[in-house]
């Protein structure tokens, strides 16, 4: 027998309610989602990233100098290329306060830094987070100031009287001083790097070991040259801004075989 109208009205419009009701809940649970995947991303982006103005690193910076590891050998690691040249950390790494790019004139060669930036903003810490890094766990900060490349002048940060190692493979060109304001401040070396003819990598803010002279074979991280010497009666260090002393540095640069300075 079939049903009455009215009983086949009543359970159409309780299957639409049903039908409706489902909807609903469907609706509430998307906009859920959404609402906790919104919040989720502004806490990573405000997490991870934080302010896009450079700072020092309050609470993962260097260490002051007092507290620094023995002064020896750096392990071997690239931190700045061009072409093939590789150029190895030349400080002890429990030694290094932090490390430094900047213009250093127009004739230097621009370095490729290994690494990442530090001191990003907001939009280039986010791609090197979504692109992982490089693995290499070096972090280096873009100075301000100086001419030409802005990675031209690689500046490697240690307190006085640390132990400086020929950053690359090669020979000794030239020794000399590092004249500022008519006095010395240490010593220039500039280096032939095996495998590369056409360059000379020079390094300054350094006291020469008295054993090295011109000529001598250098082995990179193996070769000491001398010691980090104090320049800032006369230069302020950019690299300050990033360490817990005065930005005591080693400085490198790459320059054109033809720019070798004459003894």
């Amino acid at each position: 027998m079939a049903a009455p109208p009215n009983a086949r009205g009543l359970a159409a419009r309780a299957a639409v309610r049903e039908r409706e009701r489902a909807k609903a809940r469907r609706a509430r649970r998307f906009a859920a989602l959404v609402a906790v995947g919104s919040v989720a991303i502004i806490v990573l982006l405000l997490t991870a990233f934080g302010s896009s103005e450079p700072r020092p690193l309050a609470t993962t910076g260097p260490a002051p100098a007092q507290r620094l590891l023995p002064s020896g050998p750096p392990r071997p690691q690239v931190i700045a290329t061009h072409d093939t040249l590789r150029i190895q950390l030349p400080i002890n790494e429990g030694r290094v306060t932090a490390i430094g790019y900047h213009g250093a004139g127009d004739s230097v060669i621009e370095l490729e830094p290994v690494g990442t930036q530090a001191n990003a903003g907001l939009f280039g810490r986010l791609v090197q987070r979504l692109t992982g890094g490089d693995g290499t766990g070096l972090r280096y900060y873009l100075l301000e100031g100086g001419t030409g490349p802005r990675t031209g002048g690689l500046d490697v940060g240690a307190p006085v009287d640390t132990d400086v190692y020929s950053p690359v493979d090669g020979t000794v060109v030239s020794i000399t001083d590092r004249v500022v304001d008519g006095r010395a401040y240490g010593k220039r070396i500039e280096v032939q790097p095996a495998g590369n003819s056409g360059l000379v990598v020079a390094l300054t803010n350094l006291d020469v070991d008295p054993v090295l002279s011109v000529g001598a074979p250098l082995l990179a991280g193996k070769t000491k040259l001398g010691r980090v010497v104090d320049v800032t009666p006369v230069e302020r260090a950019a690299l300050a801004g990033y360490t817990q002393d005065q930005g005591q540095h080693v400085h490198l640069e790459v320059l054109p075989a033809a720019s070798l300075a004459t003894p």
